[in-house]
């Protein structure tokens, strides 16, 4: 109720001084500023980069045109959702909706759907529309009608990441090559040459490493099926199309699924960045912006470890595959308020996104430039802003992803949220709890072909096919 008080005063007071001169400069007053909320998931560096930009914006531009911003994490993107959602629906004890808050396409269109997410088309030219990302652009436009619901600040792509000092050692002795990583296939044939000489190390048998894990494995079906030439969820004015097809799912069981149960493939902490450090595997496929995270040292125990560095490469794809890359990253959306708070947050969020703010908040939280002219390595070598060896090979994989694949990430959906979930878990889930199966047959005596024999075959794909799908298909239409 506060808030639509305060929305329907300032909306009079704006009526009020339409007949004195350009409304637009009526509406900001830099004697009597504007506050403006603005919710994050942002923690550690990417934090740090952000507050120390909202501070230079109060500072200079906000304070010439009268504009203060307040910058709030929430913690994690849950609780940032949770948060938001709550405020929305009113609940008892919640806050009041932000001005902006970040948010990934589902929970935009939620928002949306609620009538209270505010069209940025308006206070976006076609020339400043122009300067973005097109696929930035189109992943905050709901409909057909043009509205556009996000306005792109941050996003990222997904790079794979190296322990160069252990994959050294392994390439050395086997001639291994990072060309071999190229491709998905060649990942999982190296990942069990690598299982197989770790197996070796050792007197006993069946007891090699696991050299590949993945974060996002929702990532993995819905890039996968795209390189195949299928599209899984096909998405028209919130409404969901299912394409769950079964040659193109059994290509990413065979791929995923299956050397997991052998033991090439792994996870154990919550990231894959946790499981590098702990020397659980060597490599993995994780977001741009978490590498940051990856580890300079494996912890082998309380008294011994190692230190190593890292190499980044570009995502494995299927051979033969379309070019597809994914896209994500939360942007911005800015909640209906009043014309001046509308207004307010798209001054900052443009300011934001002007080349030197986002090739500086880039280099220092992982996450790319959206606009089309930062999104490119020698404009942000030439920016000033210094960058080390390690985020200069993260950006330069990351960018030359960006700029020579199709990026991709479904259309949202009323259940968006859901489906992703089903395909986070349900291959995944199903592939850690077998693989403990398969170690307790393997101490049992049982050969790793015999251990793995009930999971690798057709009639155990063909189920967890159709239960998947089920599943799916509650939640088409």
């Amino acid at each position: 109720m506060r808030r639509y008080m305060r929305m329907a005063a300032a909306a009079l007071a704006v009526l009020m001084l339409g007949g004195c001169g350009n409304e637009t400069q009526q509406l900001l007053d830099p004697k009597n500023p504007v506050t403006i909320s603005v919710w994050t998931y942002y923690n550690g560096d990417q934090l740090a980069s952000f507050n120390a930009l909202v501070d230079e914006f109060n500072e200079t531009e906000g304070k010439e045109q009268g504009i203060y911003v307040e910058g709030f994490s929430q913690g994690s993107v849950n609780d940032l959702e949770t948060n938001v959602m709550a405020a929305a629906q009113g609940k008892v004890g919640a806050g009041e909706v932000p001005n902006i808050f970040a948010a990934y396409a589902d929970t935009a269109y939620a928002l949306d759907q609620m009538g209270q997410a505010a069209d940025l088309s308006t206070y976006l030219s076609e020339e400043e529309q122009a300067k973005y990302v097109n696929s930035y652009l189109e992943e905050g436009r709901f409909s057909k009608d043009g509205g556009l619901k996000i306005f792109p600040t941050a996003k990222s792509t997904e790079i794979f990441m190296l322990n160069e000092t252990d994959w050294a050692e392994f390439a050395n002795a086997t001639g291994a090559s990072y060309s071999d990583l190229a491709t998905v296939e060649g990942l999982v044939a190296t990942a069990q040459a690598y299982y197989e000489w770790t197996d070796a190390q050792t007197p006993e048998s069946n007891d090699g490493k696991a050299f590949f894990g993945r974060d996002a494995m929702a990532n993995y079906f819905l890039i996968g099926a795209m390189q195949l030439g299928c599209e899984l969820f096909s998405v028209e004015d919130g409404k969901m199309t299912l394409h769950f097809d079964e040659e193109v799912l059994h290509k990413l069981w065979d791929n995923f699924y299956v050397p997991y149960v052998k033991g090439y493939f792994a996870s154990s902490g919550r990231f894959r960045s946790d499981d590098i450090k702990t020397g659980n595997i060597v490599s993995f496929v994780g977001s741009c912006s978490g590498a940051t995270f990856f580890p300079n040292q494996v912890i082998i125990s309380d008294t011994e470890s190692y230190p190593i560095e890292m190499t980044v490469l570009p995502c494995p794809s299927f051979t033969g595959g379309e070019s597809y890359a994914v896209q994500q990253g939360a942007g911005m959306v800015v909640t209906t308020a009043s014309e001046a708070e509308v207004y307010a947050s798209v001054q900052f969020l443009k300011w934001f996104t002007s080349d030197e703010r986002n090739i500086q908040f880039s280099v220092n939280s992982g996450y790319l430039p959206v606009t089309k002219s930062a999104n490119d390595m020698e404009a942000i070598m030439g920016s000033g802003v210094q960058v080390d060896d390690v985020m200069e090979q993260i950006l330069t994989v990351a960018v030359d992803t960006v700029n020579n694949n199709t990026l991709y990430t479904p259309r949202a959906f009323s259940d968006g949220t859901t489906a992703r979930s089903i395909l986070e878990y349900s291959m995944s889930d199903l592939a850690a709890a077998d693989r403990q199966t398969v170690e307790e047959r393997l101490k049992a005596g049982q050969s790793l072909e015999e251990a793995c024999a009930e999971f690798t075959s057709e009639e155990y794909f063909k189920t967890w096919y159709k239960d998947t799908l089920t599943q799916l298909e509650a939640l088409e239409g």
